[in-house]
Protein backbone atom coordinates (compact mmCIF):
# COMPACT_ATOMS: atom_id res chain seq x y z
CA UNK A 1 0.00 0.00 0.00
CA UNK A 2 1.25 3.37 -0.65
CA UNK A 3 2.13 6.01 2.34
CA UNK A 4 -0.05 8.73 0.22
CA UNK A 5 -2.90 6.03 -0.58
CA UNK A 6 -6.51 6.77 0.98
CA UNK A 7 -6.53 3.54 3.17
CA UNK A 8 -2.82 4.54 4.63
CA UNK A 9 -4.46 8.25 5.47
CA UNK A 10 -7.23 7.24 7.43
CA UNK A 11 -5.74 4.23 10.03
CA UNK A 12 -4.21 5.95 13.11
CA UNK A 13 -0.39 6.04 13.81
CA UNK A 14 1.47 3.35 14.69
CA UNK A 15 2.29 5.18 17.89
CA UNK A 16 -1.67 6.77 18.42
CA UNK A 17 -2.24 6.21 22.02
CA UNK A 18 1.42 6.63 23.38
CA UNK A 19 2.03 9.79 25.72
CA UNK A 20 5.51 10.99 25.81
CA UNK A 21 6.75 13.69 27.96
CA UNK A 22 9.65 15.94 26.86
CA UNK A 23 11.75 16.75 29.70
CA UNK A 24 14.76 17.46 27.84
CA UNK A 25 16.43 20.09 26.20
CA UNK A 26 19.38 20.68 23.77
CA UNK A 27 18.98 18.49 21.42
CA UNK A 28 19.30 14.48 21.66
CA UNK A 29 16.42 14.42 23.95
CA UNK A 30 13.97 16.58 21.99
CA UNK A 31 14.52 15.13 18.89
CA UNK A 32 14.01 11.53 19.98
CA UNK A 33 10.85 13.19 21.44
CA UNK A 34 10.01 15.26 18.00
CA UNK A 35 10.43 11.14 16.12
CA UNK A 36 8.13 9.34 18.45
CA UNK A 37 5.92 12.07 17.96
CA UNK A 38 6.25 12.05 13.82
CA UNK A 39 4.42 8.50 14.22
CA UNK A 40 1.53 9.63 16.23
CA UNK A 41 2.81 9.40 19.80
CA UNK A 42 0.83 12.21 21.57
CA UNK A 43 4.49 14.55 23.21
CA UNK A 44 4.02 17.07 25.54
CA UNK A 45 7.34 19.40 25.96
CA UNK A 46 7.71 20.80 29.43
CA UNK A 47 9.77 23.75 29.38
CA UNK A 48 10.87 26.11 32.26
CA UNK A 49 8.39 29.28 33.06
CA UNK A 50 11.46 31.47 32.60
CA UNK A 51 13.71 29.31 30.67
CA UNK A 52 12.53 28.36 27.61
CA UNK A 53 14.29 25.37 25.46
CA UNK A 54 17.29 26.84 24.55
CA UNK A 55 16.45 25.74 20.82
CA UNK A 56 14.04 28.09 20.23
CA UNK A 57 16.94 30.87 20.26
CA UNK A 58 19.60 28.88 18.29
CA UNK A 59 20.29 29.87 14.93
CA UNK A 60 18.49 31.93 12.39
CA UNK A 61 14.87 33.42 13.53
CA UNK A 62 12.22 35.14 11.67
CA UNK A 63 10.45 37.73 12.98
CA UNK A 64 11.89 36.67 16.33
CA UNK A 65 10.77 33.03 15.55
CA UNK A 66 13.55 30.60 16.13
CA UNK A 67 13.55 27.95 13.05
CA UNK A 68 15.27 25.38 14.38
CA UNK A 69 12.48 24.83 17.06
CA UNK A 70 9.83 24.65 14.81
CA UNK A 71 11.56 21.78 13.54
CA UNK A 72 12.57 20.26 16.79
CA UNK A 73 9.25 21.33 18.30
CA UNK A 74 6.95 19.90 15.72
CA UNK A 75 4.06 17.58 16.41
CA UNK A 76 4.61 18.33 20.37
CA UNK A 77 2.17 20.22 22.71
CA UNK A 78 4.22 22.88 25.11
CA UNK A 79 3.47 23.53 28.90
CA UNK A 80 5.60 25.12 31.38
CA UNK A 81 6.43 23.88 34.57
CA UNK A 82 9.17 24.35 37.42
CA UNK A 83 9.92 20.66 38.52
CA UNK A 84 11.99 22.38 41.37
CA UNK A 85 8.60 24.08 43.18
CA UNK A 86 6.28 22.05 44.98
CA UNK A 87 3.40 23.03 42.65
CA UNK A 88 5.71 21.74 39.67
CA UNK A 89 6.90 18.53 41.58
CA UNK A 90 3.31 17.50 42.09
CA UNK A 91 1.76 18.30 38.69
CA UNK A 92 4.43 16.13 37.00
CA UNK A 93 3.53 13.48 39.18
CA UNK A 94 0.38 13.72 37.95
CA UNK A 95 1.22 14.20 34.04
CA UNK A 96 3.75 10.68 34.78
CA UNK A 97 0.75 9.21 35.75
CA UNK A 98 -1.23 9.24 32.46
CA UNK A 99 2.53 8.70 30.71
CA UNK A 100 4.55 5.92 28.66
CA UNK A 101 7.57 7.70 28.34
CA UNK A 102 9.16 10.71 29.86
CA UNK A 103 12.71 11.52 28.14
CA UNK A 104 14.95 14.13 30.15
CA UNK A 105 18.29 14.85 30.13
CA UNK A 106 19.17 16.48 33.64
CA UNK A 107 22.73 15.81 35.04
CA UNK A 108 22.64 12.44 37.14
CA UNK A 109 20.73 13.51 40.60
CA UNK A 110 19.30 16.27 39.07
CA UNK A 111 15.65 14.29 39.13
CA UNK A 112 16.81 13.16 42.32
CA UNK A 113 17.48 16.35 43.91
CA UNK A 114 13.60 17.04 43.25
CA UNK A 115 11.84 13.89 44.35
CA UNK A 116 11.37 13.50 40.98
CA UNK A 117 13.60 10.48 40.54
CA UNK A 118 12.95 6.82 39.59
CA UNK A 119 11.28 5.50 42.77
CA UNK A 120 8.92 8.04 42.89
CA UNK A 121 8.39 7.95 38.88
CA UNK A 122 7.64 4.30 39.36
CA UNK A 123 5.60 4.22 42.07
CA UNK A 124 3.11 6.29 40.47
CA UNK A 125 3.18 4.69 36.98
CA UNK A 126 4.66 1.39 37.40
CA UNK A 127 4.37 1.05 33.58
CA UNK A 128 6.66 4.23 32.70
CA UNK A 129 9.81 4.25 30.47
CA UNK A 130 12.38 6.74 31.72
CA UNK A 131 14.78 7.58 29.40
CA UNK A 132 17.92 9.66 30.73
CA UNK A 133 20.26 11.17 27.96
CA UNK A 134 23.08 12.48 29.19
CA UNK A 135 26.55 12.97 27.66
CA UNK A 136 28.33 10.41 29.74
CA UNK A 137 25.75 8.22 31.19
CA UNK A 138 24.18 7.91 34.88
CA UNK A 139 27.54 6.42 36.04
CA UNK A 140 31.08 6.64 36.01
CA UNK A 141 33.54 9.12 36.79
CA UNK A 142 32.43 11.39 33.96
CA UNK A 143 28.73 11.13 34.61
CA UNK A 144 28.17 14.84 36.54
CA UNK A 145 30.01 16.36 33.86
CA UNK A 146 28.48 18.91 31.11
CA UNK A 147 28.04 16.84 28.33
CA UNK A 148 27.39 18.13 24.78
CA UNK A 149 27.73 16.38 21.38
CA UNK A 150 30.67 18.26 20.63
CA UNK A 151 32.05 16.21 23.32
CA UNK A 152 31.08 13.22 22.48
CA UNK A 153 32.69 13.97 18.96
CA UNK A 154 35.77 14.47 20.26
CA UNK A 155 36.06 11.39 22.49
CA UNK A 156 34.48 8.75 20.80
CA UNK A 157 37.32 9.03 17.77
CA UNK A 158 35.06 11.06 15.41
CA UNK A 159 37.06 14.12 15.36
CA UNK A 160 40.85 12.21 15.36
CA UNK A 161 39.56 10.53 11.55
CA UNK A 162 38.35 13.75 10.42
CA UNK A 163 40.40 16.18 8.03
CA UNK A 164 43.45 16.01 6.25
CA UNK A 165 46.51 14.00 6.75
CA UNK A 166 48.00 17.22 7.71
CA UNK A 167 45.37 18.65 9.43
CA UNK A 168 44.09 19.76 13.09
CA UNK A 169 41.27 16.74 13.71
CA UNK A 170 38.23 18.19 12.47
CA UNK A 171 34.40 18.31 14.28
CA UNK A 172 31.37 18.75 12.37
CA UNK A 173 29.45 22.12 12.09
CA UNK A 174 25.93 19.94 12.70
CA UNK A 175 25.18 18.16 15.90
CA UNK A 176 26.26 14.87 14.68
CA UNK A 177 26.60 13.12 18.01
CA UNK A 178 23.04 14.67 19.50
CA UNK A 179 21.67 13.42 16.36
CA UNK A 180 22.83 9.56 16.28
CA UNK A 181 21.63 9.75 19.79
CA UNK A 182 18.79 10.83 19.64
CA UNK A 183 18.07 7.95 16.52
CA UNK A 184 19.50 5.71 19.17
CA UNK A 185 17.33 6.92 22.18
CA UNK A 186 14.13 6.53 20.01
CA UNK A 187 14.98 2.76 19.31
CA UNK A 188 15.72 2.23 22.95
CA UNK A 189 11.92 3.83 23.83
CA UNK A 190 10.60 1.64 21.76
CA UNK A 191 12.56 -1.47 23.10
CA UNK A 192 11.63 -0.44 26.28
CA UNK A 193 8.02 -0.31 25.63
CA UNK A 194 8.37 -3.81 23.58
CA UNK A 195 9.48 -5.39 26.89
CA UNK A 196 6.90 -3.78 29.02
CA UNK A 197 4.24 -5.60 26.63
CA UNK A 198 6.05 -9.06 28.08
CA UNK A 199 6.12 -8.00 31.79
CA UNK A 200 3.97 -5.32 32.21
CA UNK A 201 6.48 -3.10 33.73
CA UNK A 202 8.60 -0.12 32.88
CA UNK A 203 12.48 0.75 32.98
CA UNK A 204 15.34 2.86 32.98
CA UNK A 205 16.98 3.73 29.58
CA UNK A 206 20.34 5.17 30.19
CA UNK A 207 21.68 6.47 27.04
CA UNK A 208 25.16 8.48 27.15
CA UNK A 209 25.91 10.57 23.97
CA UNK A 210 29.31 9.30 23.91
CA UNK A 211 28.25 6.00 23.01
CA UNK A 212 26.18 5.55 19.70
CA UNK A 213 28.49 7.64 17.93
CA UNK A 214 31.28 5.13 18.77
CA UNK A 215 28.81 2.22 17.74
CA UNK A 216 28.86 4.15 14.13
CA UNK A 217 32.66 4.82 14.08
CA UNK A 218 32.73 1.12 12.65
CA UNK A 219 35.67 -1.63 13.37
CA UNK A 220 37.85 0.79 14.92
CA UNK A 221 37.96 -0.74 19.01
CA UNK A 222 38.49 -4.59 17.32
CA UNK A 223 41.30 -2.89 15.03
CA UNK A 224 42.98 -1.83 17.44
CA UNK A 225 42.36 -4.79 19.89
CA UNK A 226 43.19 -7.51 17.55
CA UNK A 227 46.19 -5.62 14.99
CA UNK A 228 47.20 -2.89 17.35
CA UNK A 229 45.32 -0.74 14.18
CA UNK A 230 45.04 2.97 14.79
CA UNK A 231 42.92 5.02 11.97
CA UNK A 232 45.11 7.92 10.70
CA UNK A 233 43.02 11.14 9.15
CA UNK A 234 42.71 10.58 5.27
CA UNK A 235 40.69 13.36 4.13
CA UNK A 236 38.64 12.35 1.86
CA UNK A 237 40.05 9.32 0.70
CA UNK A 238 39.66 5.70 2.51
CA UNK A 239 41.84 2.93 3.41
CA UNK A 240 39.71 0.50 2.31
CA UNK A 241 39.20 1.61 -1.63
CA UNK A 242 39.84 3.63 -4.44
CA UNK A 243 39.24 5.62 -5.64
CA UNK A 244 37.11 7.65 -3.08
CA UNK A 245 37.30 11.30 -3.40
CA UNK A 246 35.30 14.22 -4.38
CA UNK A 247 36.78 15.82 -7.49
CA UNK A 248 35.96 19.31 -9.26
CA UNK A 249 34.19 19.77 -12.75
CA UNK A 250 35.10 21.38 -15.17
CA UNK A 251 32.30 24.39 -14.51
CA UNK A 252 33.47 24.66 -11.37
CA UNK A 253 30.95 21.98 -9.59
CA UNK A 254 31.90 18.99 -7.86
CA UNK A 255 31.12 15.33 -7.19
CA UNK A 256 31.68 12.61 -4.91
CA UNK A 257 32.76 9.16 -6.30
CA UNK A 258 32.71 6.08 -4.37
CA UNK A 259 34.03 2.30 -5.32
CA UNK A 260 33.74 0.34 -2.67
CA UNK A 261 32.66 -2.55 -4.97
CA UNK A 262 35.51 -3.79 -7.18
CA UNK A 263 33.05 -3.93 -9.79
CA UNK A 264 32.10 -0.40 -9.85
CA UNK A 265 35.69 0.45 -9.80
CA UNK A 266 36.25 -1.03 -12.84
CA UNK A 267 33.90 0.58 -14.29
CA UNK A 268 34.94 4.06 -13.55
CA UNK A 269 38.49 3.31 -14.81
CA UNK A 270 37.07 2.23 -17.78
CA UNK A 271 34.93 5.36 -18.29
CA UNK A 272 37.55 7.49 -17.70
CA UNK A 273 39.87 5.77 -20.23
CA UNK A 274 42.40 3.94 -18.33
CA UNK A 275 40.80 0.50 -18.27
CA UNK A 276 44.92 -0.91 -18.52
CA UNK A 277 44.72 -0.16 -14.72
CA UNK A 278 42.31 -3.11 -14.16
CA UNK A 279 45.03 -5.58 -14.95
CA UNK A 280 47.30 -4.33 -12.04
CA UNK A 281 47.92 -6.76 -9.31
CA UNK A 282 47.22 -4.29 -6.66
CA UNK A 283 43.83 -3.26 -8.47
CA UNK A 284 42.09 -6.43 -7.43
CA UNK A 285 41.67 -5.46 -3.65
CA UNK A 286 39.96 -2.30 -2.33
CA UNK A 287 43.38 -1.66 -0.14
CA UNK A 288 45.67 -2.19 -3.06
CA UNK A 289 43.97 0.58 -4.82
CA UNK A 290 44.00 2.53 -1.35
CA UNK A 291 47.72 2.13 -1.42
CA UNK A 292 47.74 3.17 -5.38
CA UNK A 293 45.43 6.50 -4.31
CA UNK A 294 47.39 9.14 -6.13
CA UNK A 295 47.36 7.72 -9.44
CA UNK A 296 43.94 6.88 -8.98
CA UNK A 297 42.86 10.30 -8.01
CA UNK A 298 45.05 11.46 -10.46
CA UNK A 299 43.08 9.65 -13.70
CA UNK A 300 39.34 9.95 -12.36
CA UNK A 301 40.02 13.67 -11.09
CA UNK A 302 41.74 14.58 -14.43
CA UNK A 303 38.69 13.11 -16.49
CA UNK A 304 36.15 14.81 -14.62
CA UNK A 305 38.18 18.27 -15.09
CA UNK A 306 37.50 18.28 -18.25
CA UNK A 307 33.83 17.73 -18.15
CA UNK A 308 30.80 19.56 -17.03
CA UNK A 309 29.45 18.59 -13.70
CA UNK A 310 25.91 17.40 -15.61
CA UNK A 311 28.15 15.41 -18.19
CA UNK A 312 30.04 13.99 -15.54
CA UNK A 313 27.28 12.70 -14.01
CA UNK A 314 25.28 11.64 -16.83
CA UNK A 315 28.10 9.81 -18.22
CA UNK A 316 28.85 7.77 -14.77
CA UNK A 317 25.26 6.24 -14.81
CA UNK A 318 25.08 5.76 -17.90
CA UNK A 319 28.53 3.38 -17.12
CA UNK A 320 26.37 2.28 -13.80
CA UNK A 321 29.35 3.88 -11.55
CA UNK A 322 28.73 5.47 -8.33
CA UNK A 323 28.82 8.91 -8.16
CA UNK A 324 26.51 11.96 -6.61
CA UNK A 325 26.61 15.65 -6.63
CA UNK A 326 28.60 17.74 -3.64
CA UNK A 327 24.97 19.74 -2.89
CA UNK A 328 24.56 22.39 -0.47
CA UNK A 329 21.39 23.08 0.92
CA UNK A 330 20.01 24.86 -2.41
CA UNK A 331 20.38 21.82 -4.11
CA UNK A 332 19.37 19.89 -1.96
CA UNK A 333 15.58 21.61 -1.84
CA UNK A 334 15.63 21.12 -5.82
CA UNK A 335 16.65 17.48 -6.16
CA UNK A 336 14.39 15.70 -7.81
CA UNK A 337 15.08 11.96 -6.15
CA UNK A 338 14.21 14.01 -2.70
CA UNK A 339 11.37 15.67 -4.26
CA UNK A 340 10.10 11.98 -5.17
CA UNK A 341 10.44 10.71 -1.93
CA UNK A 342 8.62 13.16 -0.46
CA UNK A 343 11.58 14.14 2.03
CA UNK A 344 10.87 17.59 2.21
CA UNK A 345 7.68 18.66 4.24
CA UNK A 346 5.36 21.91 3.46
CA UNK A 347 4.02 22.76 7.21
CA UNK A 348 1.24 25.98 7.43
CA UNK A 349 2.47 27.58 10.50
CA UNK A 350 0.08 30.04 12.60
CA UNK A 351 3.16 32.03 13.08
CA UNK A 352 5.12 31.92 9.75
CA UNK A 353 2.87 30.97 7.10
CA UNK A 354 4.64 27.65 5.44
CA UNK A 355 7.22 25.97 6.26
CA UNK A 356 9.83 23.62 4.35
CA UNK A 357 11.31 21.19 6.67
CA UNK A 358 12.09 17.56 6.81
CA UNK A 359 9.67 15.23 6.56
CA UNK A 360 9.37 11.98 8.94
CA UNK A 361 12.35 9.96 9.06
CA UNK A 362 10.89 7.12 6.81
CA UNK A 363 7.51 5.59 5.53
CA UNK A 364 5.25 3.02 6.22
CA UNK A 365 2.84 1.34 3.77
CA UNK A 366 -0.03 0.92 6.11
CA UNK A 367 0.28 3.59 8.84
CA UNK A 368 2.58 6.89 8.08
CA UNK A 369 3.95 9.40 10.22
CA UNK A 370 3.05 13.16 9.29
CA UNK A 371 3.84 16.26 10.67
CA UNK A 372 0.51 17.42 11.91
CA UNK A 373 2.30 21.06 13.09
CA UNK A 374 5.38 22.81 13.82
CA UNK A 375 7.11 24.04 16.98
CA UNK A 376 4.48 25.99 19.33
CA UNK A 377 5.24 28.96 21.22
CA UNK A 378 6.60 28.68 24.85
CA UNK A 379 3.17 27.05 27.15
CA UNK A 380 1.25 27.78 24.46
CA UNK A 381 -0.88 24.20 25.81
CA UNK A 382 -0.44 24.63 29.19
CA UNK A 383 -3.80 25.25 30.72
CA UNK A 384 -5.26 23.04 27.86
CA UNK A 385 -2.62 20.36 29.52
CA UNK A 386 -3.83 20.73 32.97
CA UNK A 387 -7.18 21.25 32.45
CA UNK A 388 -6.95 17.56 30.99
CA UNK A 389 -5.59 16.67 34.29
CA UNK A 390 -8.89 17.35 36.16
CA UNK A 391 -7.46 21.00 37.69
CA UNK A 392 -9.36 23.71 37.85
CA UNK A 393 -8.49 27.26 36.90
CA UNK A 394 -8.24 27.87 40.93
CA UNK A 395 -5.53 24.83 40.84
CA UNK A 396 -3.39 26.29 37.85
CA UNK A 397 -4.05 30.11 39.21
CA UNK A 398 -2.34 28.70 42.35
CA UNK A 399 0.31 27.32 40.52
CA UNK A 400 1.28 30.71 38.52
CA UNK A 401 1.23 32.32 41.99
CA UNK A 402 3.80 29.80 43.14
CA UNK A 403 6.35 30.33 39.69
CA UNK A 404 5.42 26.86 38.83
CA UNK A 405 3.78 27.57 35.70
Amino acid sequence: MSPTSPQARTRPAPLTGLRVLDLATLFAGPLAATMLGDFGAEVVKVEHPAKPDPSRGHGPSKNGVGLWWKLLGRNKRTITLDLSKPGGRRTLLRLAATADVIVENFRPGTLERWDLGWDELSAVNPRLVLARVTGFGQFGPYAHRPGFGTLAEAMSGFAAITGEPDGPPTLPPFGLADSIAALATAYAVMTALAARERTGEGQIVDMAIIEPILTVLGPQPIWYDQLGHVQPRTGNRSQNNAPRNTYRTADGGWVAVSTSAQSVAERVMRLVGRPELIDEPWFATGAGRARHADLLDEAVGGWIARHSRADVLAAFERAEAAVAPVQDVRDVMNDPQYRALGTLATIDDPELGPLRMQNVLFRLSATPGAIRWAGRPHGADTEEVLAELGLSRTDVKALREEGAV
